[in-house]
Formats: C-alpha cells, structure tokens, sequence
C-alpha cells in the first residue's frame, strides 16, 4: 500500500488531494466493510482526475479488478485525462471491454482542462454517449474555505461546459460548487436537462439543508447520494439525506436515479 501511495504521489491531482503521507490508505476489502457498516448496497467508484497515464491505468486496474472481484458491490468507472488524445479513447475502450460504467472524475484544475474549449474533450464525449456512459466533473465553490483539492472549476465553467455539450450525460461533483443554486434562473435551468449533481463530502461543505433546498429547485430526481469515501463514511452523508428530505425523495437520491442513469 506504501508503494501505491508513493507512485501516486507523482500525479498532481493526487499530491495536490494527499500533500502528507497517509498509511492508513483503506483496500478493498475495507471498502466493502464500510459498505455493510453504512448499510449501502452497492458503491461506484473511480479514480482521481489522473495527470500521468500510466498511473490511471493501474487505478483504472485496480478498480476493474475490484468489480469483477465484487460484482455485485462496486461499480467502476474509468479515469483518463482528454489531453491524451488518442491514449485517452483507448483507454475508455479498454475499460469499457472489462466493464466500465462510466468516466471520471476529471478534475479540470490540476488536469489543466479548459471546459469552454478544449478540443480533446468531444472526442471524450463522443464515445461516452456512444456508450451511454455519465461522465463526472468535479466542481468548485467560488466562495467558502479552503480545502486540498477543491480547485477552480466554479459553477460559470460547469454551466459552460453543460451547454457546450446539451446531449452528454453530466455528474457535476459536490453539488457542481452550487451551480445548482443558479436554476432558479430560466435560462440556467433550461440547460441542465441532462445534468445532475452527486453529493460527495456534503458534511464538510454544506449543512444538512442543503438536501431540502436542493430538492426544490431542482428536483430529487437531479440528485445522486456520493460520499467521496475514504475521505468521508457514507454514513454521514446518508443520516443527512434521511433527516432532510421524505421517504420518496431519499429513496430517489440513494439508489433510484443511479439505477436509472446507469442501467
């Protein structure tokens, strides 16, 4: 584990996640753990916005190999970077042949990604509605703390990003930065038809309301429960979801709309 931890600490999203050494770096098997714990079926799981391709694919590796291990538990998604062209269509068909559900996080502040114009980037979504694959960004609040890895991709980005690209199927990660907030607005709204937001690391960003608001301006239908395990237990997130919102809409947010978007 030392020794993955140390290769990993040569991609600049990992450094910029992990600056100091961690030992305790949870295997599979305590992934699965945690999920009976928390009580949570089934989990997806994907890699960092990788920087050096070599590193994703032995991430990508590692957590293909993991599903087929536990099938029925996890659920893999692929990690690449657009800039690598060519590597990085190979590698979406790579995985996908073993298995992969989706793609992500990309993480377009250390990837150095530019959401309104990168070229790369079509190709990638491209072959992600090709396969009906969802594709996760991270996204950034514009105010608030500070934090390692919170990056700059704020809310104007994403909704560029989402017009950019009306048909792609989006998981803007960590409530898209609040992009959300900004539905209110028609014309913002209109552009977020195929557009939804997961609620990774929600304790340390927002309090528990944020589930109630976030239910009436966009609906629970939009909302995808994500913990950002092994920084977070699910079970923090899921006791936020269970006291915020009814039955049918946690329902919707802890499982539903992930079946739906992904089976």
């Amino acid at each position: 584990m030392n020794q993955d931890f140390d290769a990993a600490r040569k991609d600049k999203t990992f450094a910029s996640m992990f600056k100091h050494k961690m030992t305790d770096l949870p295997s599979i098997e305590d992934f699965i753990v945690a999920m009976d714990q928390d009580e949570i079926d089934a989990s997806v799981a994907m890699g960092y916005g990788w920087c050096e391709y070599e590193i994703a694919k032995i991430a990508n590796d590692f957590i293909l190999d993991a599903a087929k291990k536990y099938p029925e538990r996890i659920i893999p998604f692929c990690s690449i970077h657009p800039g690598w062209g060519d590597y990085a269509i190979y590698e979406i068909e790579r995985c996908v042949s073993l298995g992969a559900r989706g793609i992500g996080e990309l993480h377009p502040t250390p990837q150095a990604i530019d959401l309104s114009n990168d070229e790369n980037i079509a190709s990638i979504i491209d072959i992600a509605c090709q396969n009906d694959m969802p594709i996760v960004v991270h996204g950034s609040e514009p105010v608030g703390h500070r934090y390692p890895g919170k990056g700059s991709t704020i809310p104007q980005q994403l909704a560029s990003f989402a017009t950019r690209f009306p048909d792609a199927l989006l998981v803007f990660a960590h409530w898209g930065g609040g992009l959300p907030f900004y539905a209110l607005m028609p014309e913002v709204n209109k552009i977020l038809t195929n557009v939804f937001f997961d609620t990774a690391a929600t304790p340390f960003l927002y309090k528990k309301e944020i589930f109630n608001v976030m239910e009436q301006i966009i609906g629970a239908e939009k909302i995808l429960f994500a913990s950002d395990y092994p920084l977070l237990r699910a079970a923090r997130v899921k006791n936020q979801v269970l006291e915020a919102v009814g039955t049918d809409s946690a329902g919707l947010i802890m499982g539903e709309n992930a079946n739906k978007l992904m089976f």
